[in-house]
């Protein structure tokens, strides 16, 4: 289906319920953002993406309800109890952080109802039963940039991240990457709302890494940048894929300049070659995206949550055509849930999905380009 004809929801989007009370063949899906709290950037992005949601499939109303975690594990979970006890939704997408979307799982799981997370959560087993995701994982996106180092010659790199559980992920992959081909000389951690990194800085320095990997995201991660360029680092530097906002360019300036990231194509969609996979459906989310909010308005977090929706939607057209189940009805998630994991090559805005009973991320990491930071915006590298 192109972007084009769907139906878009306009102004009944609202921070607690998008719609009356549905009939009964109505198919409901709820959403959970971070519309408030330190990740709002990233909720806004969802409920920018939501405006192009459609609003029937098949001839069949959907109604979407969006609620708010607060970027708050513990009001995430209340959401999604709410969401199945009351809304009785019959899916689930969301949220647009790991500790968010973790906390949901273990309840969507349990009461058996699909839900594709935004974030890269990893889960295992019987744990990821009726847990699906849009995002790449940190490994997928990390081994990218070592594979850059790699073709560059690079034989020692410096670390600095959060220190919270995206750092620690983000670290993982890149030693997971960077086994037996580059040595990792320093590594050094900083809280989130640390005003200074200095002290990082200098100790990362003084190990004379070929280059730095920065493994946080948004504005924070502008800060060791700052501070390496400030202080007369020379090398490259590689910033993981949550920082590809304007606010990173605000805050950042000139000071991220260079700046080598892993992303999803859809940030450079006119820039990747013709026979790129997703360069098509990049381009309808992007020219619709941006139709509606203007240019150079699109982000991989929008697109992360355009293609969750991709993936749902594939998966309620499958489920209606077999007229097996009505929605609302655990018959009817289960065999969304099965739809789901038989999705099989979908061209997203940001890559290509196939799942499986073992694969519930089903991302094929050859959609993952290199871009870097010139004159203020994005540049396709390879």
């Amino acid at each position: 289906m192109n972007i084009k004809d769907l139906f878009p929801i306009t102004a009944l989007l609202s921070s607690v319920l998008l719609t009356a009370s549905p009939a009964f063949a109505d198919i409901n899906i709820g959403v959970v953002a971070s519309m408030t709290g330190p990740a709002a950037a990233l909720g806004a992005e969802t409920r920018k993406a939501m405006a192009l949601f459609p609003a029937t499939i098949a001839n069949e109303k959907i109604n979407f309800i969006l609620l708010d975690d607060a970027t708050d594990p513990t009001a995430a979970v209340k959401n999604v109890r709410k969401l199945i006890s009351e809304d009785k939704v019959d899916a689930i997408l969301g949220a647009n952080l790991i500790s968010t979307s973790t906390a949901m799982a273990d309840v969507a799981n349990k009461e058996k109802v699909p839900m594709i997370s935004i974030a890269p959560l990893d889960l295992s087993g019987t744990q990821r039963s009726y847990i699906f995701r849009s995002e790449p994982s940190a490994d997928l996106m990390v081994e990218r940039v070592v594979a850059d180092m790699v073709s560059k010659g690079v034989k020692t790199v410096g670390f600095i991240g959060f220190s919270d559980s995206w750092g620690e992920l983000l670290y993982k992959a890149l030693a997971k990457a960077a086994q037996g081909k580059i040595s990792i000389v320093a590594v050094e951690r900083y809280g989130r709302t640390d005003p200074s990194v200095q002290a990082q800085v200098l100790k990362v320095m003084l190990a004379k890494p070929d280059v730095v990997f920065i493994g946080a995201s948004g504005t924070p991660a502008a800060t060791p940048q700052i501070t390496l360029r400030e202080r007369g680092f020379k090398g490259r530097i590689y910033q993981s894929h949550g920082v590809t906002s304007k606010e990173f360019l605000r805050v950042g300036g000139k000071a991220v300049e260079g700046a080598l990231i892993p992303v999803g194509p859809v940030l450079v969609a006119e820039q990747l070659s013709a026979d790129h996979p997703t360069r098509k459906a990049s381009m309808d989310f992007v020219q619709a995206f941006e139709a509606k909010y203007g240019p150079n308005s699109r982000s991989t977090f929008a697109g992360a949550s355009w293609d969750a929706w991709l993936l749902l939607q594939n998966a309620i057209t499958g489920a209606l055509s077999t007229g097996k189940a009505k929605s609302g009805t655990p018959e009817f998630r289960t065999v969304l849930r099965d739809n789901i994991e038989k999705t099989h090559k979908l061209l997203g805005s940001n890559g290509t999905y196939t799942m499986s009973p073992t694969d519930h991320a089903g991302y094929d990491g050859s959609a993952i380009v290199l871009i870097k930071i010139e004159n203020n915006n994005w540049k396709l590298v390879k």
